[in-house]
Order: C-alpha cells, then sequence, then structure tokens
C-alpha cells in the first residue's frame, strides 16, 4: 500500500500533466492547419513579361533589294600610238578632261622628217604626172606608162597623209570626257608604241550591276526607281533608275542582269553599295514588326495579347518593307502583338505587358484586402 507521501505526491502532479496534454492538443491542431495552408493549390501562374507593338495602317513598299560595287559607264585606257621621248605630260591624277584635249606630247622631230620626205616625192610625182598628161594629149607617151605615173602619185598622196597622221600622234589626246583615274608616265620617260600611259573615267554617271534571281523576272523593268547607301557615306541616301533589264535567263546561274544607273555626284567607282529597287506600293496596308513573327517552321503565325493572355494567331502575309511586313488576313488595327518575350510563351499562357500597370489583386470574400497583418 503506498504511503501517505506517495500519495500527495500523485495529488499534486495531476493538475500539472492535464496543463501539459492541453499544450499538446493545442500544438498538433496549429501544426494540422499549417499543413492544411501548404497543400493549398497555387492561385495563379506566374504572367511572362513581354513587349508588344500595335498593328497600324501605314505606306508599305515591295522591293528587291542586292548588293553590287559601282563601275563607270564608259571608261578608256589611253595609249601612245606612237613612239617617242615625252616632252610634256599636261595633265595629273584627278584633273578633269575633255573629249579631244592633248594630255601628253611626245618627240615629234622624226615624224615630221619623214612627213618632209613623203612630201617631197609627193610633189616630184605631181609634176611628172602633169608633164605625162600633157604629152599623152599629144600622144608621145603610151597609155601604160601614164596610167603607171597616175598609180605612183595616188600611193604618195596615201603615204603623205599616213605620215600627217603619225605625225599627229605626237600629241596623245583624250578619247572620252572625265577625270584622269591613273598615270603611268614622267616627263622624259620613252614611250613604247601602244603603250597604256592614262587611264580616263567617266564619273558623271556610275551603274551597278545586280545579278537577280528568275523568279523577279516579271517584276522588275526599265524605269522603276532605285535607291543606294554606300559604307563609304553613312547617313545618305542615293537615288537612281533601273537602266536596262537582260531579256534573258544564265542558264548556270539562273539570274538575269539588271543594270542601275545613278548620277555622280559624291559617288565614286569601286564603291560598294546596298541596291533597293521599289516595284510595288500600297497606301494603307496593315503592318507589324517582323520582329512578331514566331520563329518555328509551321504556317506564318503571331501571340497576340487578349485579356492579358498570349492568342497564337495564324496570320497571311504580304509586303516586307525593311523592318516591317504587311498582314493580309487574321489581324485587325490595334491588336497587340508580341515583339519580344515569345520564346518563353505557349498558347493561352498569361503576360504582363512591360510598361502596362499590373492587374489589380482581387478582393478577398470576407472584404478583407487579402495582405498581412
Amino acid at each position: 500500500m503506498p504511503s501517505y507521501r506517495s500519495k500527495g505526491w500523485g495529488r499534486r502532479a495531476l493538475p500539472a500533466m492535464g496543463v501539459a496534454i492541453a499544450l499538446a492538443m493545442s500544438t498538433g491542431c496549429g501544426e494540422g492547419a499549417a499543413g492544411g495552408d501548404d497543400k493549398a493549390p497555387d492561385a495563379a501562374a506566374a504572367a511572362v513579361p513581354v513587349e508588344t507593338a500595335e498593328a497600324s495602317r501605314r505606306a508599305v513598299a515591295a522591293s528587291y533589294t542586292g548588293t553590287a560595287p559601282l563601275e563607270a559607264q564608259a571608261e578608256s585606257q589611253v595609249v601612245a600610238k606612237t613612239s617617242g621621248v615625252a616632252l610634256q605630260v599636261l595633265v595629273e591624277e584627278g584633273d578633269a578632261v575633255r573629249a579631244g584635249q592633248t594630255l601628253v606630247r611626245l618627240d615629234p622631230d622624226r615624224a615630221r622628217l619623214n612627213l618632209a620626205q613623203i612630201e617631197a616625192q609627193m610633189r616630184k610625182l605631181e609634176n611628172n604626172f602633169n608633164r605625162s598628161n600633157r604629152l599623152a594629149a599629144e600622144q608621145l607617151i603610151s597609155a601604160g606608162d601614164h596610167d603607171q605615173l597616175r598609180y605612183d602619185l595616188e600611193n604618195a598622196r596615201a603615204a603623205y597623209r599616213l605620215a600627217q597622221l603619225e605625225l599627229s600622234y605626237t600629241n596623245v589626246i583624250a578619247p572620252i570626257s572625265g577625270v584622269i583615274a591613273s598615270r603611268s608616265i614622267k616627263t622624259g620617260n620613252f614611250v613604247q608604241i601602244n603603250t597604256p600611259i592614262l587611264r580616263i573615267i567617266d564619273n558623271s554617271r556610275l551603274e551597278a550591276t545586280l545579278n537577280v534571281p528568275e523568279r523577279e523576272l516579271a517584276t522588275l523593268r526599265q524605269g522603276q526607281p532605285v535607291r543606294l547607301q554606300v559604307d563609304a557615306l553613312p547617313g545618305r541616301e542615293f537615288t537612281g533608275v533601273v537602266d536596262r533589264v537582260a531579256p534573258v535567263v544564265d542558264a548556270g546561274s539562273g539570274t538575269f542582269r539588271v543594270i542601275c544607273a545613278f548620277a555622280g555626284e559624291s559617288l565614286q567607282p569601286g564603291m560598294f553599295g546596298r541596291i533597293r529597287i521599289d516595284y510595288d506600293q500600297r497606301a494603307d496596308a496593315l503592318t507589324i514588326p517582323r520582329l512578331a513573327l514566331l520563329d518555328d517552321e509551321g504556317a506564318p503565325a503571331v501571340y497576340v495579347v487578349r485579356e492579358g493572355k498570349a492568342v497564337r494567331t495564324p496570320v497571311q502575309l504580304g509586303y516586307v518593307d525593311g523592318n516591317l511586313v504587311e498582314v493580309r488576313e487574321g489581324l485587325a488595327p490595334g491588336d497587340a502583338v508580341v515583339t519580344a518575350g515569345k520564346m518563353a510563351l505557349r498558347d493561352g499562357g498569361a503576360v504582363q505587358v512591360i510598361g502596362a500597370p499590373a492587374a489589380a489583386v482581387a478582393p478577398a470574400a470576407d472584404g478583407s484586402s487579402g495582405a498581412p497583418r
């Protein structure tokens, strides 16, 4: 039988055990509630931040673009037509010259002496022929001898004209008008016949030749406007015209030649240009940035933002004009198409347009704001 001391200890321990059991039950209930909150489903998935642009109406042009170097429409290598020492070189590189202008003077002494010798022979034959005419009138000379004198005189006259031409070659003249592009002769040099000594280019009109795919044969025509930009002159645009279009397609490359002409102005031969030929225009076309087009290999499509969600929308495209593309079907003016952030989107996914106000938090059912206290 327990002693009185042990009985007294038991009566004092009962209230403490009751308090401990109550605390344990309270803690257990609290953990259960917290565990229930962790298992509750998320309210909504995170919205993907995107940038958008509105579909708008503006003028667009259909064009063909390409690159080509500029070439002078006319170019000439000036050669010496006779041999001799260069007594005077009258032009320098960069000088403007006109057709027929004297560029170089060669030593004319040999050609001049040759001309004088041939002229003397010609004068002698002229006197002999005149005497033969008088004798033939009196039938004192045979017809054959008279004819021979006439042929000899004609030959001497031709040699005289040739000698005059050789003398004129000692003055080297410009065959075309233009600018001296290069000079390979100095005063005192001996020049051999048919040696190139100068190069002249006519930079008043430049040309660029494009090799265009055959599918464009029906769209490019003579007289169409052309725009040109060159790296050497940034920020400037030059206008020209389609001067000639080859009527045949090269069987080997499947291309045809289109020659564009430009006024010289500040352009120089050899410059590399980016060329654009506008062959059609639409004054009121619905356009979007090319960045809005999806990069997949399917039919053309864009993401349109509707009620905070990305909706994949197929589109029918028209002309491409620089950074813009024409939309023939699928969109309406004012539709917001996604231009940045497309890779992270899926059809029907929530989006947050950068720069647009965030959506307001819906109030709780009991009227509280839902903010932590």
